[in-house]
């Protein structure tokens, strides 16, 4: 007897294609992507050696905002030697804090390099896990360009990241290091007022954050549109790049249809509308303008009006004023950070969210439907294929007979390895089902059908798929380029009628563009001869090709007389030059017109088909 096939995948569920994950959750979804990769170890390794870049950097900046009150101190003293000499220092702390900046700015782009690169490889390999990207296509929006999501996706997640994550850590012991140097300076401004004499701890300290906060505050409330029409600018962005990309693609009907102008028009209102946001995006950065370069130019002088009456009332030397004043700019530049990158978080997070959602989707493409009705796929043994009772269903969760669903008129079939069969029947019946059912791809229905051993078995789709790189390559899919003689390879070509092609076998091209859709279809009978499997399954691929290549595409297939044939179709050419056995699919009735059917077991199968008129060929 059989066995049960384990693992056959069935259809994914469709009803989580919005997630509602914390951002706790995504965030060790995207940690443990990384930590299981294979760049684990050089990320780790790079942002190690940038954290200590960071702290000596911020070190540095420490001693270099130490030296102004000996160097403004010389100034004011009107020391010559002792400015030349300070100069000097100046020169030395200068070249070693550059050193530490190019190295800082490096090791940021070689840990945003790796971190795409495990990030992308990820995805990639999780995505072209075994039939999980046919499964996502058909998910919804999930599924919609997941290009994009690998590609632009993967990239800004990786480099906002990095840039974010660095720029928090910088901005934090930035803030550690001096917010302790300013309210140390803090304690010695003393104030007099009318005789008065007092003092404000840590009064700096108070100065920059409030500062820094109105700063921040403000560039919030004028900026805040800018979110959304960053947002709407990318949407538009993306669908003037599609409409062009579409167009370049079917320019041959638009112009024997003389569409030039209609696409024309269509361009235009793309690019209209992309033009719209970006001057409304103008408008908002000018008006962002007005506070980050005011805020910007005064805080040349802030500092310096904050610490004048500590200055003035003399309990402050030039030098220990250029001290604060530099103290000042550090702490405020660290505290306007959080804010000032609230849209490039935002950005963080969206990308986040889109990313994750794509990668849980892929791991959600294993579970399978909880199906009132699926197929039974069974192990047979590697010279037979079966199928019983067997009926498809046309949608999913619904009851069979009010869904387009159909069935094989004969019950129990078994097909012998080296045997040709044709499966056809009436036109309202979806036959590509049948072929994504036996492919395990659609398991939604009733019945059992039983597969010799996978790599035994090889799936013909009706579109032809030619791989970019050699023709060589192509013909060899999905086997590496060398895995066949040269002399064998010509040979294939020859009998597939494409004797043209052979001296440019390794020849780079976009064959797809350069092959019309026969020649791709001969390309995947020529592969047939190569790998001569023992059992091929055909979705109506002879169908549309012309008259002379369906007859050199049939008499191929005469060359592998050992390999079981199933064609799901209604070819003549199969028909008339490999005299195949024919069954017959039929749609299921509706409750209204449903027959009882007829019971054929056994022996009795063949004969039961004969007694029930076929569909005409």
């Amino acid at each position: 007897m059989a066995d049960k096939i384990e693992g056959r995948p069935g259809i994914r569920r469709q009803d989580r294609v919005g997630y509602d994950f914390s951002l706790t959750y995504r965030l060790g979804v995207m940690f443990s992507a990384f930590w299981n990769s294979a760049v684990r170890g050089k990320v780790l390794f790079l942002a190690t050696v940038l954290i200590l870049v960071i702290l000596v950097t911020a070190y540095g900046q420490v001693i270099l905002n130490e030296w102004n009150a000996p160097f403004y101190d010389s100034l004011e003293r009107r020391d010559l030697g002792e400015f030349f000499h300070q100069l000097e220092i100046f020169a030395m702390i200068a070249g070693t804090l550059l050193l530490l900046n190019v190295l800082q700015a490096w090791l940021n782009q070689m840990t945003a390099l790796y971190m795409r690169e495990g990030l992308s490889r990820d995805l990639v390999d999780q995505w072209l896990k075994r039939k999980r990207a046919l499964r996502l296509a058909s998910s919804g929006l999930i599924g919609v360009n997941p290009d994009q999501r690998l590609h632009e996706d993967s990239r800004n997640l990786a480099e906002s990241t990095t840039g974010l994550v660095l720029g928090l850590l910088q901005s934090t012991i930035l803030l550690v290091s001096f917010i302790g140097v300013l309210w140390e300076l803090s304690s010695g401004f003393i104030f007099h007022i009318s005789g008065h004499s007092f003092s404000i701890p840590g009064y700096m300290v108070w100065a920059a954050i409030f500062y820094a906060a109105s700063a921040s505050v403000l560039s919030q409330v004028v900026g805040r549109k800018l979110v959304k029409l960053n947002a709407d600018r990318f949407s538009k962005e993306a669908e003037l790049r599609f409409t062009l990309m579409h167009a370049n693609e079917n320019m041959p009907a638009i112009t024997v249809a003389r569409g030039e102008e209609n696409e024309r028009r269509r361009i235009n209102t793309d690019i209209s509308s992309v033009l719209r946001v970006v001057k409304r995006l103008a408008m908002a950065n000018t008006n962002l303008t007005w506070v980050s370069a005011g805020y910007g130019w005064l805080v040349i002088v802030i500092p310096i009006i904050v610490a004048a009456p500590a200055y003035f009332s003399g309990g402050l030397t030039l030098g220990q004023l250029m001290m604060s004043v530099g103290a000042f700019n550090q702490v405020n530049t660290a505290l306007r950070w959080y804010v000032a990158n609230f849209g490039p978080i935002a950005e963080w997070r969206a990308t986040l969210m889109r990313v994750t959602d794509f990668r849980q989707a892929l791991l959600d493409m294993d579970e399978d439907f909880d199906l009132k009705d699926s197929i039974t796929y069974e192990n047979t043994a590697p010279d037979t294929l079966t199928l019983k009772d067997l009926v498809i269903n046309a949608k999913i969760g619904e009851e069979i007979e009010e869904c387009g669903g159909f069935r094989l008129h004969e019950t129990n079939v078994v097909i012998k390895a080296g045997e040709k069969v044709m499966i056809n029947g009436d036109h309202s019946v979806n036959r590509k089902l049948l072929f994504q059912a036996m492919a395990g791809l659609w398991p939604c229905g009733s019945g059992t059908i039983g597969l010799p051993p996978v790599d035994d078995m090889l799936f013909v789709p009706q579109i032809a798929y030619v791989p970019g790189g050699t023709l060589r390559d192509a013909l060899a899919f999905p086997e590496s380029p060398d895995a066949y003689e040269k002399a064998a390879v010509e040979a294939a070509l020859e009998k597939a009628g494409l004797h043209s092609l052979i001296s440019r076998l390794d020849t780079r091209a976009r064959w797809d563009k350069l092959l019309d859709s026969d020649q791709q279809k001969a390309i995947g009978f020529a592969r047939l001869l190569l790998a001569r499997p023992r059992w091929i399954i055909f979705d109506e691929v002879l169908e549309g090709m012309e008259p002379e290549w369906q007859e050199t595409m049939a008499k191929l297939l005469t060359s592998i007389p050992e390999a079981g044939m199933i064609y799901i179709g209604r070819s003549e050419a199969y028909l008339e030059v490999l005299q195949p056995r024919v069954l017959h699919l039929q749609a299921l009735p509706s409750k209204a017109e449903e027959q009882p059917p007829v019971v054929q077991t056994g022996a009795s199968a063949s004969a039961g088909a004969a007694a029930v008129p076929a569909p005409a060929l």
